[in-house]
């Protein structure tokens, strides 16, 4: 195949367009003197020679990818009304939107998988819509093309079994059309089983022949006159081409570096426009002018003004005070201080520019931990639970994303992990920070302090990725392996009097075969388990004596309660490591699959889920109790979304359903709604759309597979990308 290169446009970067134009116009197409497009998920209209441009559509949901009819009169889109997409055609000046298809649209879609129903243009003679449905191409993502009368009816399907993009040829005997969609899955320069491949289907003889194929991705194909236009990124870019079906021979139209050429659309006679960094360009394809549109688009700056706005159903995190007589809610990334009876609400952190996180309250109650980005990166910040002070950070130079805070007990440290697998511990006086381990399998997300604050528990992963519990000695700065490599074991919670470390573990097997092929798989696999902390610990569950008098137990429970009067409280934790992990005991209950373990004075505390399912959920999460002196468990609660203990191990706090329960930890009253109606944020859209890109940044750069970005400079990418954010 030969290849010509003809070079009609110039590179152009986001800079070089004018000030004042409004960017991020989408899904342009053109006739005439008139460009259509989408901005803010409403269509407009303009003069192709750019100006202040007219609004066609105004409705709530999205209005995408418009379409001039051949004659210019009409726009076909699609639309987001009446709760659905579908396929609507309009009078090009604007008026009142026709509805043309009515098969349930799928969706919500991932942003991956783009639209159903996506108009994708019109027949020569202006009497049908070409769109694409993901209706019956064998779901998921793949799709097919059909067309649909102007005048209503039912919707035709083009031969070709699944198709992304296509335009016909100017007689609509023939088609060109991409297979594959993979329009809005951003993989660039990608040469996978995913790349997409240009096709010339002749819809008389059901046949096909490839067109300008590469390594890499054609696709938006145009019939303009008798040659085919598209985008591909053979040189590393998306830029057009245009390829002769007759001879094969292909050419370069443009070389746009570093932005791409993003959803083309041809008048069919002589011009294609197309975005380039967020606006609108025109080539002509005669001529060899390329020329940008300068679009302004008229906005009232509705959606960027500040504003007041209710967070109650954005809650991403929640816990409570050391007493339990107020809530700690963590919502649209402010931090909030909530009664759980009565009071006034407050937010400690008012910061639309900032993304506040994982919030804890302080054993002595008067500071709260939480991470912020506020300072560009992760990092532990302390604020006064009154709000009486400003936020104070913590840390510095954290390196990449935070995940969770641990308190100990005395309030003097906090434990801390990172996404990589660092579990660390900082002072609060003075910030100086130790590294405990380094999980190389990834994050650490189950620390527990003992009730002395001396030691801290967890669990890693082993060289065959095997969670074992670990135990670190704030004293002496010692790590050691508490629990064999023979069986998965985590979540550790010790006893409020330091005599056992509890803790989850997959020990139950009992596999199920499928009922769809000669398959096994497990479930319900783990159980509850304590570890005796020293050799003289007695027994947890000695022998029930069927011979003891009850005034004999009268007197022993006098006695006892006679020591405990005489008791200071303090909790001093001393363990024998020596064959510790032999010393393991089963808790009696039926083994499931637990989460959420915690110990407070004679009581576990803990969560049952149903069984993983890809995509879905395999059953309600429900709360558990469980009496260890009366060797029962019992369901708190069904449906709830998680529970946060108080210090004192009294109450805890049951979200459940979208509404928060106060309930005592050891049972025995009714559980009490705590509101959230107290829970409203001042909003500034234009801080908070900068914290969104920046964070988005960040995760892309901490979470990408290999740390080098592939060799580019990702400095260089938040940039370029930036431009775009006024």
């Amino acid at each position: 195949m030969l290849f010509a290169s003809i070079l009609l446009s110039l590179p152009v970067s986001l800079a070089a367009q004018e000030e004042g134009e409004t960017r991020l116009l989408r899904f342009p197409d053109l006739h005439g003197d008139a460009v259509a497009f989408c901005y803010g998920g409403d269509l407009w209209r303009a003069p192709v020679s750019g100006g202040t441009a007219a609004r066609l559509t105004a409705h709530p949901g999205q209005e995408v990818f418009p379409r001039f009819s051949p004659d210019g009169e009409w726009i076909a889109f699609t639309g987001q009304y009446d709760g659905d997409e579908q396929v609507y055609v309009m009078p090009a000046a604007g008026g009142e939107p026709k509805r043309l298809t009515w098969y349930p649209a799928r969706g919500p879609l991932p942003p991956r998988w783009g639209y159903d129903h996506q108009v994708v243009g019109w027949t020569p003679d202006g009497t049908r819509v070409i769109f694409r449905s993901l209706r019956d191409a064998g779901g998921g993502s793949r799709g097919r093309l059909f067309s649909v009368s102007v005048e209503g009816g039912l919707p035709e399907a083009l031969p070709m079994p699944t198709s992304g993009a296509g335009d016909l040829s100017p007689d609509g005997a023939r088609i060109v059309y991409s297979p594959l969609s993979r329009d809005f899955r951003h993989w660039k320069r990608y040469e996978g089983g995913w790349a997409q491949n240009l096709f010339i289907f002749d819809l008389g003889t059901n046949t096909h022949t490839p067109l300008a194929h590469s390594k890499r991705t054609e696709r938006d194909p145009m019939w303009v006159g008798d040659r085919i236009v598209f985008a591909s990124d053979r040189d590393d870019r998306l830029n057009l081409y245009r390829a002769d079906p007759a001879t094969g021979e292909v050419e370069q139209l443009t070389a746009h570096d570093p932005e791409d050429v993003r959803w083309p659309a041809t008048d069919h006679v002589s011009r294609v426009v197309y975005e380039l960094g967020g606006g609108l360009r025109i080539l002509n394809l005669e001529s060899g002018a390329n020329e940008a549109i300068s679009i302004t688009v008229p906005d009232d700056g509705l959606w960027e003004r500040p504003r007041r706005i209710s967070v109650a159903d954005s809650i991403q995190g929640f816990g409570l005070s050391p007493a339990g007589e107020r809530a700690l809610f963590v919502a649209r990334g402010d931090i909030y201080s909530s009664p759980t009876k009565e009071g006034r609400t407050r937010n400690l952190t008012r910061s639309s520019g900032a993304h506040d996180r994982g919030a804890s309250w302080s054993p002595k109650g008067d500071l709260i931990a939480y991470i912020s980005d506020a300072s560009g990166e992760d990092e532990i910040w302390l604020v006064d639970q009154a709000a009486n002070e400003e936020p104070r950070k913590l840390t510095n130079n954290q390196a990449g994303r935070l995940l969770g805070l641990e308190w100990s007990p005395d309030g003097e440290r906090i434990a801390f992990t990172g996404y990589q697998g660092q579990l660390s511990v900082v002072s609060i006086e003075g910030g100086a920070e130790t590294l405990v381990a380094d999980d190389p399998w990834g994050a650490i997300s189950d620390p527990a302090w003992s009730p002395d604050g001396s030691f801290l528990a967890f669990s890693m992963g082993n060289e065959a990725n095997v969670q074992r519990l670990h135990v670190w000695s704030a004293d002496t700065g010692a790590l050691e392996t508490v629990s064999s490599e023979l069986f998965a074991c985590w979540s550790p919670a010790w006893s409020p009097d330091g005599d056992y470390l509890y803790h989850l573990s997959d020990r139950y097997y009992a596999p199920q075969i499928s009922d769809l092929e000669w398959d096994y798989s497990g479930n319900n696999r783990a159980r509850i388990y304590a570890l005796a902390l020293r050799k003289d610990v007695e027994a947890l569950f000695p022998p029930k004596d069927e011979l003891v008098a009850e005034e004999t137990a009268d007197e022993e429970k006098s006695e006892d309660e006679e020591d405990n009067s005489e008791d200071d409280g303090d909790v001093s934790v001393k363990i024998d490591f020596d064959g510790l992990g032999q010393r393991v005991i089963r808790i009696p209950v039926e083994p499931a699959n637990y989460i959420g373990l915690t110990a407070v004075d004679g009581t576990l505390l803990y969560m049952t889920r149903g069984p993983f399912v890809y995509g879905g959920s395999g059953g309600p999460t429900a709360l558990h109790r469980f009496s260890l002196e009366d060797r029962e468990g019992t369901e708190i609660a069904s449906g709830v979304n998680g529970y946060a203990l108080s210090q004192d191990g009294l109450k805890m706090l049951v979200s459940k359903a979208g509404a928060f329960e106060l309930h005592d930890a050891a049972g025995g009253s009714e559980a009490k709604s705590v509101a959230t109606t107290g829970l409203v944020m001042d909003l500034d859209p234009k801080l908070e759309w900068e914290e969104l890109f920046n964070e988005s940044w960040r995760l892309f750069r901490d979470y990408f597979y290999v740390p080098n970005m592939h060799g580019y400079d990702w400095e260089a990418l938040r940039a370029s990308y930036g431009a775009l954010l006024p």
